[in-house]
């Protein structure tokens, strides 16, 4: 008998992978192409040098592209998804949020504190949520 919601369960981890994969994928191409409308919007001024925010675009994108993988398999690529959500976000909303207190950093960076966070968090509950059907492999295609 399978677990009551397992037949959903792959779509919830491709839903949270593709949330991801545009969130990252935009706040890469933003930190790459779209700079001085990021810098603006966020009240800070140019990086010093640049290459902090190239190499910081590229890692986005390189993250993003990574959930295309979990976007295609998601029971196969779980560990992606515990490493880059509950992992990396988590660690970031946390940086981010102790950045702020610590060193006086925009207040605006707090929006990346609570994107971050809010996706660890979405990605910690889809991953737990479906543990069970996962270990077991009662998981239908869907």
């Amino acid at each position: 008998m399978a677990t009551p919601g397992a037949s959903s369960s792959p779509s919830v981890l491709r839903g949270v992978a593709l949330v991801s994969l545009v969130y990252d994928g935009l706040l890469g191409l933003a930190l790459l192409a779209g700079r001085g409308l990021l810098q603006g919007w966020l009240g800070v001024g140019a990086p010093d040098p640049p290459i902090h925010a190239d190499l910081n675009g590229l890692f986005a994108l390189a993250v993003a592209a990574g959930y295309l993988l979990p976007c295609r398999d998601p029971q196969r690529y779980r560990a992606y998804l515990w490493v880059m959500g509950p992992f990396l976000k988590g660690s970031g909303a946390l940086l981010f949020a102790a950045d702020r207190v610590l060193r006086g950093s925009p207040a605006s960076f707090l929006l990346f504190a609570a994107c971050d966070g809010t996706l660890a968090l979405v990605t910690f509950w889809a991953l737990w949520r479906t543990r069970r059907q996962a270990a077991s492999g009662s998981v239908s295609p869907g």
